[in-house]
């Protein structure tokens, strides 16, 4: 770099003095020797001039820029860089006054933009991470969590009418739990799936007693915090990575080394930040702003929204699908004098301490930080390791990483915030290899797991009384094992590594790591980091534990929730699928049974995680019209039924001709409908019954004939309404995510519709997904309905949804020894032998795969 002296022919040590260089441009000020040092001024060819501290030819200390766009900075500067506390007034009339990290907006500040918008809270590389609040020139506000420059985590937006929402959100969309608070006083408790109400909720008119969403979320065992979902855009558009100088103005650092000015080169690197910003123009979209409002369905329409007596006992418990709404109950919440006189001397029950009761409370979160403080140091110390295949001392007594883990610290380990505690790593090696084999970078694994958003205990509905904690991107499941829990891993680890590696498609968990942390006084907790078969795009509505036995198989209804795990005798559905993938399924599963029988595990379960997607003709009925969207409006629009009653005279007709066909073939229309009245469903009317089970894609089987059917079936008549939220197309790497999942590593299925050839699904207004073995499986769920006041020889009922399946082999870690014999044998005497679990291996797994036989069974 051609230095100062070169340019400047000055030989004081130190003058202040007006030097013209040979490029055009003049510094004024204070030099030491030949760079300038202390106050100066310095003026660009194009009119940007610098005025401020200098330091050996730096721009350091206090400072301002004025660019020729009319852009101004004053404030810190460091090493050529703006860097610490300063004020920026853009071109466009947009302040920013806070902190500043190499020309980036780095900490805590605030921002007013050209339109008036105003953002106050956090910073990270120059976009709104963190906590914050923005408020819109329109009077909306919201408060909470950011990442990436939108909306991400917990929040409270509140719309300038008065209605609020106080939940999760992700991509500027609200989703997972939350409450929706009207201006009126109504709440409307329950879950959101990108920025569309999903899944179970609770509306409360105003006036009616509602519970706090604390203890609403904590009921429902709501651990989703709605994270990983489709990357929809938001109407928040992120910000560019590196913002808030304009385009035209050339580093600094960089036009005085051009010119051999500077020492150093480097600074102030050209582009490195805008004053361009397109978020200075966002407003909220249509999709954000869709506010729902209070549906007072008790109320007569003089009585307002607002006419409810404080009174009101009466409660709507709703489900959506994908903005749907599928069914809809009435309760009233007035307790009745039994249940008054039951909670009145309600004693509760003593519950038996497990062995890791110690850590709920204060002592989970120990927990938490002590696994993610050995898995940081297992993983580092692995992973430099140069790569080789295992050996049988890899799987040995001897595999294992020790450390002690002082609060204070010591030469090999950090301080920390948890409790004193010894960790064992069992055999690293493999399980280095084993996450190599799933094509999981060690990187992405440690930031996953001890990153700095922590992890999720998620609430445990088993009887083991184990742990559960999630990751904070929902790709990993780490589970609290028992002692013969973990003896079982590692006596089977050897198989299971060759199994996993010959076939890449096995429906067995993954598994990624086993550990063990012992505290002081000797108490010892197990671990095993999982896969979570979960972690996808889409909502799961349903989740089932299947283990083909029948005693004691089911849930009771009292304490069914959002997300609780059902069991066999509650499944109502069979699965329709493409001819090959079934194929698929039933072949990988015969060779993971056969590998599971030949270790002596018995009790594992087929883990099946339902989406549902909305009837697409039904959400065409209830889409608003384009106007209810727009922002300038603000107009609302929600599910009530004097909107269903107004849906255009097109449904109208097409409805009206299809009961004509209906009645033409035969069907007794008033059967149908006094079925319907009997089960108590949503519509009201002839026309609405009509609407609800055409557009539902239910299945009506007259005589054995079949007039409503899904895809695949041949049908006796022109009188065909097939499912439509489902499509499989021709796989095109290029356009879905290739990367391999924490479930999935197989390869992309082939389907039978489409030539033997391999597809992709997709999804009308979300996605394309990359169809694998127990991941993005498309199928038809069937659903026969319970006629008690129709002749079943007659009339037969279904419903028939588009479902997406998600699946695998979990809990096989439980071998048949001597106890499960004595198990056994004792329930036989009680039970019939083929109805209980706990059965020989052979046997446990021909009945484990019959019964999946009939959860999917075979297209006619």
């Amino acid at each position: 770099m051609v230095l100062l002296r070169h340019l400047l022919d000055i030989e004081d040590s130190e003058s202040i003095d007006k030097k013209a260089l040979s490029n055009g441009e003049v510094y004024i000020g204070i030099f030491k020797g030949t760079l300038p040092h202390g106050k100066g001024k310095y003026i660009w060819c194009d009119g940007t001039v610098y005025n401020g501290d200098w330091e050996e030819g730096k721009m350091i200390g206090k400072g301002q820029i004025l660019w020729s766009s009319g852009a101004k900075y004053e404030g810190d500067f460091s090493g050529g860089y703006l860097h610490g506390i300063g004020t920026l007034i853009g071109h466009d009339g947009s302040e920013y006054k806070g902190a500043w990290r190499m020309n980036v907006r780095h900490g805590l500040g605030r921002k007013q933009y050209s339109n008036l918008d105003v953002y106050e809270g956090s910073w990270k590389e120059g976009m709104r991470e963190g906590c914050g609040s923005y408020s819109w020139n329109s009077g909306n506000t919201y408060t909470g969590n950011w990442k990436g420059g939108k909306i991400c985590g917990r929040g409270v937006m509140k719309w300038e009418n008065g209605d609020l929402f106080d939940g999760f959100w992700i991509n500027g969309l609200r989703h997972g739990s939350g409450v929706y608070r009207f201006a009126d006083g109504g709440y409307y408790f329950g879950m959101w799936s990108m920025g569309l109400k999903d899944g179970k909720g609770t509306f409360y008119p105003a006036g009616t007693k509602h519970p706090s969403l604390r203890r609403w979320c904590s009921s429902l065992g709501c651990y989703e915090s709605g994270r990983n979902l489709l990357s929809h855009s938001s109407s928040l558009n992120s910000e560019k990575t590196r913002a808030l100088i304009p385009n035209d103005m050339r580093s600094l650092s960089e036009r005085m080394s051009i010119k051999g000015i500077f020492k150093d080169s480097g600074r102030f690197s050209q582009g490195t930040v805008s004053l361009d910003e397109n978020s200075s123009r966002f407003s909220l979209g249509s999709e954000f702003i869709c506010r729902e409002p209070s549906c007072m369905l008790s109320q007569t329409s003089d009585e307002g929204q607002s006419g409810v007596q404080d009174n009101c006992t009466v409660v709507y418990e709703r489900e959506y699908m994908q903005g749907v709404l599928k069914n809809e109950k009435v309760r009233n919440t007035e307790p009745s004098r039994k249940t008054k006189q039951r909670n009145k001397f309600h004693m509760k029950e003593t519950k038996k301490k497990s062995y890791v009761d110690i850590f709920h409370g204060h002592w989970s979160y120990y927990l938490m930080l002590s696994l993610q403080l050995g898995i940081r140091y297992t993983v580092g110390k692995i992973t430099p390791v140069p790569m080789r295949g295992v050996r049988d001392s890899d799987f040995g007594d001897r595999a294992r990483i020790r450390m002690y883990f002082p609060r204070k610290g010591s030469q090999f380990t950090p301080p920390h915030y948890s409790i004193d505690f010894y960790w064992k790593d069992y055999c690293p090696m493999v399980f280095r290899n084993l996450r190599e084999m799933f094509k999981l970078d060690a990187a992405e694994y440690m930031m996953s797991i001890c990153g700095d958003d922590g992890l999720t205990e998620l609430p445990s509905s088993g009887k083991s009384g184990s742990i559960f904690f999630l990751s904070h991107d929902d790709r990993f499941v780490i589970k609290t094992l028992k002692k013969f829990e973990l003896k079982t891993v590692l006596k089977m680890l050897p198989k299971y590594y060759i199994h996993v590696g010959k076939h890449e498609n096995t429906l067995i968990t993954k598994i990624f790591g086993v550990h063990r942390i012992t505290l002081r006084g000797g108490k010892k907790v197990r671990f095993v980091v999982m896969g979570n078969m979960f972690c996808t795009e889409l909502r799961i509505h349903r989740r089932y534990d299947l283990k083909g036995s029948t005693q004691g198989r089911y849930t009771d209804k009292e304490k069914v929730g959002e997300n609780t795990t059902l069991k066999d005798l509650d499944l109502a559905y069979e699965f329709h699928m493409d001819k090959l993938l079934r194929e698929s399924l039933f072949k990988q599963l015969s060779l993971d049974c056969s590998f599971l029988e030949s270790q002596q595990i018995i009790d594992y379960s087929l883990l099946l995680g339902i989406h549902f997607r909305a009837p697409e003709q039904l959400r065409a009925m209830l889409e608003p019209p384009a106007t209810m969207r727009n922002h300038a409006t603000l107009a609302t629009f929600d599910e009530s039924e004097d909107e269903k009653n107004d849906l255009d005279m097109n449904s109208k007709v097409y409805a009206l001709v299809l009961t004509l066909k209906l009645v033409q073939r035969g069907v007794d229309i008033a059967k149908v409908l006094r079925l319907y009245f009997s089960r108590g469903d949503m519509a009201q009317n002839l026309l609405g019954y009509i609407l609800h089970v055409c557009a539902c894609g239910h299945v009506y089987s007259v005589n054995g004939t079949s007039f409503l059917h899904p895809p695949g079936i041949n049908s006796q008549g022109p009188l065909v309404i097939p499912p439509k939220g489902l499509l499989l197309v021709p796989h095109e790497p290029s356009s879905v995510s290739t990367a391999p999942g924490p479930h999935s590593r197989g390869n992309t299925l082939k389907a039978n519709s489409h030539g033997e050839k391999e597809v992709d699904l997709l999804l009308p207004g979300t996605g394309r997904l990359r169809v694998q073995l127990g991941v993005n499986m498309p199928a038809q769920a069937s659903q026969k309905l319970i006629q008690d006041e129709v002749d079943s020889a007659e009339i037969e009922l279904f419903k028939v949804y588009d479902v997406v399946l998600y699946m695998g082999v979990i809990d096989i870690l439980q071998e048949y020894k001597v106890k499960k014999k004595v198990e056994h044998a004792c329930k036989s005497l009680k039970f019939d032998p083929q109805s209980i679990s706990v059965v020989e291996p052979k046997l446990y797994a021909k009945r484990f795969i019959n019964f999946l036989h009939k959860v999917f069974p075979q297209q006619p």
